[in-house]
């Protein structure tokens, strides 16, 4: 029986989903302040939204483009003749980085920033957050995406590899969940831990402008936007953004106005 990338990257969603929702359900790591069935509906609805549009909108995927490429020997990977090892590795430490890099844009450059904020606007942070993100926000990160995978030359199997573990590491980085701290310390050695990614979602702004990384801690230590921990600590600090702080906020449809309201 053979299974479409598509079907695989979803049971690994659901999967990860549920494992993360149970984990911080029995070990949370801070107190939630708003109801978690409003935004989780809310966040899962905007998930759900955020699919359809790019079913509708999207003409190619970056499955489509790997396909492209390979079909065509174009793109790095190809070029340099690499293995399928290697061009695997190296393919999924490629694509990080540029995500990286893409995050740094989205808060370096104002409307995109608009449209980011929006993730950051969750006043709470738990699984559901690591896929709230803005359509707008989306479909320009799929472009991103679509070209990033073209030039590298990133094998099929290679880009549902990588996007499996990026949906992955979002959902396990955004979890509101425990992590013995010896455990943390040798894990983010490597890679983003939930206590590592909570500090860019704090409501201090040297804070929320660090630790941009999705998968690899190397990123952020490399090019100097890494900071260990909150200022005011993981049980003091606050989550969100000042501007968007009613809990009507948390809702659909203000969500999706957020990028065109200052307050």
């Amino acid at each position: 029986m053979s299974y479409q990338p598509e079907t695989i990257r979803l049971a690994f969603f659901v999967l990860v989903l549920l494992i993360c929702a149970f984990w911080e359900s029995n070990a949370p790591r801070k107190h939630l302040s708003q109801s978690k069935s409003i935004r989780w509906i809310n966040n899962l609805g905007l998930v759900g939204l955020n699919s359809v549009l790019i079913a509708l909108l999207m003409p190619i995927v970056a499955i489509s483009a790997a396909s492209w490429a390979e079909a065509h020997s174009f793109g790095l990977m190809n070029w340099l003749n690499v293995s399928p090892t290697w061009a695997l590795i190296l393919s999924v430490m490629l694509l990080d980085g540029v995500i990286y890099w893409q995050h740094i844009m989205f808060h370096s450059i104002p409307f995109l920033w608009r449209l980011h904020r929006m993730h950051h606007a969750d006043q709470d942070i738990d699984v559901t957050t690591g896929a709230r993100f803005h359509p707008i926000e989306i479909l320009i990160s799929m472009w991103i995406k679509i070209g990033a995978v073209t030039l590298i030359g990133a094998p099929v199997w290679a880009v549902v590899t990588f996007e499996i573990v990026l949906n992955a590491s979002a959902m396990f980085n955004h979890s509101n969940a425990r992590l013995p701290l010896k455990l943390d310390s040798w894990l983010r050695k490597l890679i983003v831990t939930p206590d590592m990614h909570r500090v860019h979602h704090s409501v201090i702004e040297r804070e929320t402008h660090s630790n941009f990384g999705f998968f690899l801690s190397i990123w952020d230590r490399l090019f100097g936007t890494y900071i260990a921990q909150p200022y005011l600590g993981h049980d003091e600090m606050r989550i969100g953004l000042p501007m968007f702080k009613r809990s009507r906020e948390q809702w659909l449809d203000k969500m999706l106005t957020q990028p065109f309201r200052e307050k």
